[in-house]
């Protein structure tokens, strides 16, 4: 199996700074990799994108370590790839899956919080959003598109305190719009808030990263880089199960320990754009990933 990564943009023969630990990591445990022009990719050049990937003699696999990419991008570079004789480990059809929320909801519906949503093709629907959300009730809700938040701008484009109060919702959902812009993935994303339980030596949630190869458990680890123990067999046993069901080859999943002590699921990633947790070495992550693809397909 080839690795891919993102190439420096002032010196495209070399991987960009932000993955240069990750190539580090691979070319330790002996993987093969090439290069990807993000920047061609994303203006739709794609002989530019894959020119330094050299085609494959034989059909094989590959697994792309990038930042997001919208669906039709993945696609296109997926279809280039396929020409090269490099088939990338996730189709399509499985990005799309856990990439978008409301792709890969009917999957994890029993243990992440309700959700709605709506795409906006045909502009804001103030009317039609109220409708929307009218089962959560008076309810705290969360926004986000497709895929991201601003929770950065927690209290004025993300937490909307009661779902019956229509000037804090279109109050919220018209600055997030603002704020994402052109950048906004498909639609609005309303999701039921659930307070999450802290860490006894930070403020951040009690949250892990799983990433699953091939529907089985490849590495868990703190997604906040704290030192949190990891979740004991039982309660992970039903993520392990729900992972079984996921039609994608290789993904994230983030789970996090709600204030009364039960767990849930935030949601899904594609495992190509999920980041490594600061408490996961990009070392301990390439040496897994040896042992479950062997040596012999790691060329």
């Amino acid at each position: 199996m080839r690795l891919l990564f993102c190439s420096d943009p002032l010196t495209p023969n070399q991987p960009d700074f932000a993955w240069q630990s990750e190539v580090d990591a691979a070319k330790d445990a002996e993987f093969n990799y090439s290069l990807i022009d993000f920047e061609a990719l994303l203006d739709g050049n794609l002989l530019r994108a894959v020119r330094r990937v050299p085609p494959a003699e034989v059909s094989g696999t590959a697994m792309l370590r990038s930042w997001m990419l919208r669906p039709e991008i993945y696609g296109q570079l997926f279809q280039a790839l396929q020409e090269r004789n490099i088939v990338l480990i996730n189709s399509p059809q499985a990005y799309n899956c856990c990439h978008y929320l409301p792709n890969s909801y009917t999957y994890i519906s029993e243990f992440t919080p309700a959700t709605v949503w709506m795409p906006l093709a045909n502009g804001l629907d103030m009317d039609a959003v109220m409708a929307l959300i009218v089962p959560f009730g008076e309810k705290p809700l969360i926004l986000k598109d497709y895929v991201k938040s601003a929770k950065h701008a927690w209290h004025e484009a993300c937490y909307i305190p009661s779902a019956l109060d229509r000037t804090a919702v279109e109050r919220v959902v018209r600055r997030f719009l603002s704020i994402q812009g052109n950048e906004l993935n498909v639609g609005l994303v309303f999701r039921e808030f659930v307070t999450l339980k802290t860490g006894e030596k930070t403020a951040h949630p009690v949250e892990f990263r799983l990433f699953f190869l091939d529907q089985e458990l490849l590495t868990i680890s703190d997604y906040w880089g704290g030192d949190n123990s990891i979740p004991d067999e039982s309660v992970l046993e039903p993520f392990l199960a729900i992972a079984k069901t996921i039609p994608s080859h290789f993904f994230s999943l983030d789970i996090a320990q709600c204030a009364d002590g039960s767990w849930m699921i935030i949601e899904l990633g594609d495992g190509q754009v999920s980041g490594l947790p600061d408490s996961l070495a990009p070392d301990n992550f390439y040496q897994k990933l040896v042992e479950r693809v062997g040596l012999a397909t790691r060329k």
